[in-house]
């Protein structure tokens, strides 16, 4: 698959004294790894995506240090069934949670923690959780993690000001905030910050590794209960003199606080000596969304895509991707391999020496990381939506296939000419939308949860 290696990365190549010669090295040993996920991040929200009024310097040191993804995508356009594909490697068509609703994880799931877990890793989650309630079959705790701090439901997660937060399965009371209805009356410790401040330790008290860390942003998700006051930031610096209004200043101070931290996290890997023995991602959990006073049309942060979260069309589902890897990866490298969060549990299992249970929708992109040959791809991505009625989607090659009503007729993209997804060319390739039509009807099993049903 071909990569192109922009200016910058040569420039970090180059700096380091690096050679082409690390493209394809494996690890001579079992890497750390910490996974980093943004909550409603766009597309376009990041410097080294085409964002041009948001500062985020750091995310995109990691791109020039690493490699970046153009055609990757969540594993759904809303919180919870995404979380669920990138925990257990299959597609919201076979997923145990395909929407929002409280329905957890139960002993038979098999999650990538825990095949870490068996290779010996030691296991964190710090943020945010979304697929099992308070003594469920689905908390961290029984699913892989031995450690866990953060929100264990989406709602409880809109609050940036909680008087309250899970550590393992206990309750613990954060001071000085005071709740009434999901938004705070009183504020004084903002979760975000505790989140950073427990990853740090957590690398630290795992510096000898192997250690694997879901860190889990709640950043830049609004607190829905709030209104168009939804964007919680303790400050709106560095965006406060910018003539913008209060959200936007808001949403973007949000996103380059997110950013510091990444930041933090990545000097601290340096100054613990294990820099080049750990592999970071960074991406987010669906497309950016329009809630809490949050205009994604403002900042472009879907970038040249159509659509946002709860829509199926690339705005909704297509998402950053950054991974670093020191050593390994080669600097500044940009891949279109296509894949979607079903395949980071096989890939990071593949990174560990292991493998992941077979059965599974996804795929180890262990190969196009390293500049391996050989990498294997897709056939299909899939995706189903249950809400406001039941919709489709589906990516073959250059073709998106869209189904906004189950009774209703599919639209088609040709992604190579229309990015945007503007001209439906349905009726110009009945071929294709038979090939499409066949994979839908075997691309899903039923639910007792998530029935396919009409508007």
């Amino acid at each position: 698959m071909q990569r192109i290696l922009c200016w910058i990365g040569c420039f970090v190549l180059l700096a380091n004294g690096q050679s082409a010669e690390l493209r394809g090295a494996e690890p001579r040993q079992k890497p750390n790894i910490i996974f980093i996920m943004a909550d409603d991040l766009g597309y376009g929200d990041l410097g080294c995506y085409g964002q041009k009024m948001i500062q985020t310097p750091h995310l995109d040191r990691v791109a020039a240090e690493g490699m970046r993804f153009t055609d990757f995508y969540a594993g759904s356009t809303v919180c919870a069934p995404s979380r669920c594909c990138l925990m257990t490697g299959f597609h919201t068509g076979h997923a145990r949670v395909r929407g929002n609703a409280r329905v957890p994880l139960l002993p038979e799931d098999v999650t990538v923690a825990e095949v870490l877990q068996e290779a010996g890793y030691a296991t964190g989650i710090i943020g945010k959780w979304g697929l099992g309630e308070p003594e469920s079959t689905g908390i961290p705790n029984r699913q892989g993690f031995d450690t866990w701090f953060g929100y264990l439901n989406q709602k409880h997660a809109h609050n940036y000001y909680p008087d309250h937060l899970w550590r393992n399965q206990e309750k613990v009371f954060l001071p000085g905030n005071v709740v009434q209805n999901g938004v705070a009356t009183e504020r004084a410790t903002y979760s975000h910050d505790l989140f950073a401040e427990e990853a740090l330790r957590f690398v630290e008290h795992h510096a000898e590794g192997p250690f694997f860390l879901y860190l889990a942003l709640t950043i830049p998700h609004a607190n829905n209960e709030a209104g168009p006051e939804g964007m919680e930031v303790p400050s709106d610096e560095p965006y406060s003199a910018k003539d913008w209004p209060q959200p936007q200043k808001n949403h973007a101070a949000m996103i380059t606080r997110m950013d510091r931290d990444v930041g933090r996290l990545m000097d601290r890997l340096k100054d613990l000596g294990i820099d080049e023995h750990t592999i970071v991602f960074f991406t987010s959990d669906n497309g950016p969304h329009k809630e809490g006073g949050g205009d994604p049309t403002f900042f472009q942060s879907s970038g040249p895509l159509r659509g946002y979260k709860r829509s199926l069309h690339d705005g909704g589902i297509r998402v950053p991707l950054l991974v670093r890897y020191p050593g390994h990866i080669q600097p500044g490298t940009t891949s279109d391999w296509v894949g979607a969060f079903w395949d980071v549990p096989a890939t990071l299992a593949d990174l560990a020496g292991m493998e992941f249970p077979t059965g599974a929708d996804g795929i180890s992109f262990r190969r196009e990381l390293l500049g391996q040959p050989g990498q294997k791809g897709h056939d299909f991505l899939y995706w189903e939506f249950h809400e406001r009625g039941s919709s489709q989607a589906a990516r073959h090659g250059h073709w998106k296939a869209v189904r906004k009503q189950i009774s209703g007729p599919l639209e088609l993209y040709d992604l190579s000419q229309d990015l945007e997804e503007e001209n439906d060319v349905a009726g110009e390739h009945p071929e294709v939308i038979r090939e499409f039509e066949a994979y839908f009807a075997q691309a899903r099993t039923d639910s007792p949860h998530w029935q396919i049903r009409g508007r």
